[in-house]
């Protein structure tokens, strides 16, 4: 792998990361909420939906800290693993004909129904940090500097995209206080 690729592989890594933790903050901080957004999805027996709830924001962040950290194979199979797991549920719901369910990918005052963009996001992230499964050359320090500063970059993208596919599933959300 050359060094452009190697430091975009770590850039998507450091993005996801951030992407992972704080989705997994912002689920411990609305806890209470998580076990009906779990259940809403009606993917889960009602037996499992508790310890899923409680089990998922402590995964996000063990996976996003150590994707931060530079960690390879592992985090970056489990963090491809669990968004492909969300882009599977949120596909399944779709294809039931229930769109209108809130995706859970993050409290904030915009409602997030799901949708095809979500699952197309979702894969789109599964792409970027597959990279970081091709063996890759030692980093330098402003290497790793760059890389970290491409993560914020993506992590901010993904942000101010979810704000915006949000915007358009639901106008009226921006007219809210």
């Amino acid at each position: 792998m050359e060094m452009g690729l190697a430091i975009a592989a770590f850039a998507a890594a450091v993005g996801v990361g951030l992407i992972l933790l704080q989705a997994g903050l912002s689920k411990l901080r609305h806890r209470h909420l998580l076990p009906g957004v779990i259940a809403n999805y009606r993917l889960l027996p009602s037996a499992l939906v508790t310890p899923a709830a409680t089990v998922l924001p402590l995964a996000e962040i063990a996976i996003g800290a150590t994707l931060i950290a530079g960690l390879t194979t592992v985090p970056v199979v489990l963090a491809m693993l669990l968004l492909a797991l969300f882009a599977g549920a949120m596909a399944v719901n779709i294809a039931r004909g229930r769109s209108q369910i809130d995706c859970g990918c993050g409290r904030s005052q915009l409602r997030h129904p799901i949708g095809w963009p979500l699952v197309g996001r979702n894969l789109l992230l599964i792409a970027l940090i597959a990279l970081r499964l091709a063996p890759a050359p030692a980093l330098s320090a402003l290497d790793i500097g760059t890389a970290a500063v491409g993560g914020v970059a993506l992590f901010l993208a993904y942000h101010l995209l979810g704000h915006i596919l949000a915007l358009i599933a639901a106008p009226a959300a921006a007219y809210r206080r």
